[in-house]
């Protein structure tokens, strides 16, 4: 055990000490100055009663005494912080792990999917922190780096009602064959609930949507990257899991393409696991080819030191996920901390006894 701050003791108990001589030097020379004398005063000193009192006054001025110099003492050593160092095994270096969502309509199922395989997973985390962001033409922090597992589980269930919504709404106003929303008058007031609905949503990713365009892949994964709380100065794991068609639609200059992204990630330590859709997902909205669209995304999240997952019939997303821990898994290793602990248990115990005899022996005076 070593105190935090010695120098309290160091400065408090000699002012301490001084001040206890002090006051008896003083008590000692006080004489009588004045007043109204008693006569016979032995008389009453060679009463059995009187002596009782005086030693019992005696007794309880010494331990009242005692008990005051030694709460005083107790309180500097509190002041004083006295601690132990502890040496922590955890076991596994600890991981950070941001979930990264492209939001645009065509890939409403491989994230339900997703989410619906990553709320096993949160929910037998142990140390390891969770996040999400959700992008399309803006980013939004969705779920901030957290270890409240039933938080992240409750905000992963409210997106998947998000995703199905998309479903809901493709399967029944979209025509692939025109690439518009179409509906029948009888249904607008119907189309407009599940608009508004939407909008709840999209209204944070959608931000500058008809300058920008739509779908901005590496805006989306440097905003999520930049979103991992003290990024240059703490020791952890960090994950990027990334589910995108990279399909982008951009209708300017975005201020970061996929592979400066994915150099940014490389840079910071970040492994980056890209989840693709099967070609009977792609969707008629895209515009680009999809093997380019895949080619140009394994190489970009490879080079991160991640890997890169399609889905198919052969790997289910709950594979992909299944996969992603079993080789995070290698990345853990044992580490120890060394964490100060303060020990206040003992001078507490001590004040506390010193207050309380002092409060008995100042009611045991007056009787």
């Amino acid at each position: 055990m070593h105190l935090i701050h010695p120098l309290v003791l160091k400065i408090g108990l000699p002012i301490l000490a001084a001040a206890i001589i002090a006051l008896h030097v003083i008590k000692r020379k006080i004489k009588y100055h004045g007043g109204i004398k008693a006569a016979n005063t032995s008389f009453v000193k060679d009463l059995s009663i009187y002596k009782t009192r005086r030693h019992l006054y005696t007794f309880v001025s010494i331990v009242m005494e005692v008990c005051l110099i030694t709460s005083l003492v107790a309180s500097l050593v509190l002041i004083a912080r006295p601690a132990k160092k502890e040496t922590v095994n955890n076991g596994t270096k600890k991981r950070d792990i941001f979930l990264c969502m492209d939001v645009s309509y065509s890939i409403y199922e491989l994230n339900r999917d997703l989410v619906d395989s990553l709320q096993d997973v949160v929910a037998g985390l142990d140390g390891d922190r969770f996040g999400v962001c959700i992008y399309n033409t803006s980013t939004v922090l969705y779920v901030p780096m957290t270890d409240d597992y039933d938080f992240v589980n409750q905000k992963l269930e409210e997106i998947k009602v998000y995703f199905e919504m998309q479903k809901e709404y493709m399967d029944k106003y979209y025509n692939e064959s025109t690439g518009m929303l179409e509906y029948n008058t009888s249904d607008y007031e119907e189309f407009q609930e599940a608009s508004e609905a939407l909008d709840y949503y999209d209204a944070g990713t959608l931000v500058g949507n008809y300058t920008k365009g739509s779908s901005l892949i590496g805006e989306g994964l440097a905003s999520c990257m930049y979103s991992f709380p003290r990024l240059d100065d703490e020791d952890r794991t960090r994950i990027i899991i990334m589910s995108t068609d990279n399909a982008e639609e951009a209708l300017a200059k975005p201020l970061v393409e996929l592979d400066e992204a994915c150099d940014i990630c490389k840079k910071n330590d970040i492994k980056v696991y890209g989840i693709f859709p099967n070609r009977d997902s792609w969707s008629g909205m895209n515009t680009t080819d999809y093997v380019s669209c895949e080619n140009e995304l394994k190489l970009n999240v490879q080079k991160t030191g991640g890997e890169f997952y399609k889905q198919s019939e052969s790997l289910s997303v709950d594979d992909i996920v299944a996969s992603i821990e079993r080789e995070e898994a290698l990345e853990v290793e044992e580490v120890t901390i060394t964490k100060i602990v303060d020990q206040p248990a003992i001078p507490v115990i001590v004040l506390i006894i010193s207050l309380c005899t002092m409060l008995v022996m100042g009611l045991v005076i007056r009787l």
